[in-house]
């Protein structure tokens, strides 16, 4: 079968979740640079409103709070009302808490399921009948490469983001019979404030917002599932799926891969840790001094 010529997004509307920085406000600067208009929603409606003007008419702003469903579909609601039907919906927002999985309060881990897990479905049950009905429409939702495996230091983040590779998986497998896409894009580390003080692994680099930015406009171009970055993660993924448990286990050891959460720089996350602790209005912010071990004076 001769391969089909990437397809043409301008024209196109999109909305994005947690858009105001990082690989949200990089993916909404691809895909304006693709032709397309672009809602941003954010809890931080200031800092949503300064990325729309620096990325120009193209992009709107709206305050988004992704743990409220009410929020979730008020947000679609607005974005259609002013930029047109969505084509794009791309679940971009989370947080990312690191610590040992029995240092970590409740609230912490009742906040990164709220954000990570139920952001997530809220923002599937908003667009998705919308597709449907419209008999198009490509949903786009951003997981890890630690929803492929766990890693000590960051359990419940695992965990979520397995959630979110496996609703994509299910849901997708239940669209078959549809023209509705379904991307789940799997980064490994990426350069962003929730990746402050975490270490390398051997072989594979941090990499940069714009990557995944680019990777989702050529998953768009070219519709695929799997969108791991960079692309290599999905072979290697593939081949430790080959191994027994403890090949596997021994292979992320000598690629530091079970040091990069666990063996973090506390300091340095600080201030990520504290914002990410604000992140849900409805939920008091958690144990400072267990989800930051930095000593206090």
């Amino acid at each position: 079968m001769a391969k089909q010529p990437p397809r043409v997004l301008s024209g196109q509307v999109a909305a994005i979740t947690g858009g105001a920085r990082g690989i949200g406000k990089e993916t909404a600067r691809a895909l304006v640079a693709q032709g397309m208009k672009v809602a941003i929603g954010d809890l931080d409606l200031a800092a949503a409103k300064a990325t729309a003007e620096e990325l120009g008419p193209d992009v709107a702003a709206f305050e988004l709070n992704v743990t409220d469903k009410a929020s979730v579909d008020a947000f679609v609601d607005a974005a259609e009302a002013q930029l047109g039907e969505l084509d794009v919906f791309v679940n971009n927002a989370g947080i990312m808490q690191l610590g040992r999985f029995l240092e970590e309060d409740d609230r912490t881990t009742q906040r990164m399921i709220d954000i990570n897990v139920n952001g997530v479905l809220y923002g599937m049950k908003a667009v998705l009948p919308r597709f449907q009905r419209r008999y198009r429409g490509h949903l786009v939702n951003i997981a890890s490469s630690a929803g492929k495996a766990g890693f000590p230091g960051g359990a419940t983040y695992c965990g979520t983001k397995h959630f979110v590779v496996g609703v994509s998986e299910a849901v997708r497998a239940e669209l078959r019979d549809t023209p509705i896409e379904i991307s789940c894009v799997m980064p490994v580390v990426v350069k962003t404030e929730l990746a402050s003080g975490l270490q390398q692994t051997r072989g594979v680099k941090h990499i940069e917002p714009s990557d995944v930015a680019d990777a989702i406009v050529d998953a768009l171009q070219n519709p695929r599932f799997d969108v791991f970055v960079p692309r290599n993660v999905g072979t290697i993924t593939a081949v430790m799926g080959l191994l027994p448990r403890r090949g596997r286990e021994a292979v992320a050891h000598a690629m530091k891969a079970d040091q990069v959460l666990d063996q973090r720089d506390d300091a340095a996350r600080r201030a990520y840790e504290l914002r990410a602790s604000s992140s849900e209005p409805g939920l008091e912010p958690g144990d400072t001094a267990k989800q930051l071990t930095e000593s206090t004076p």
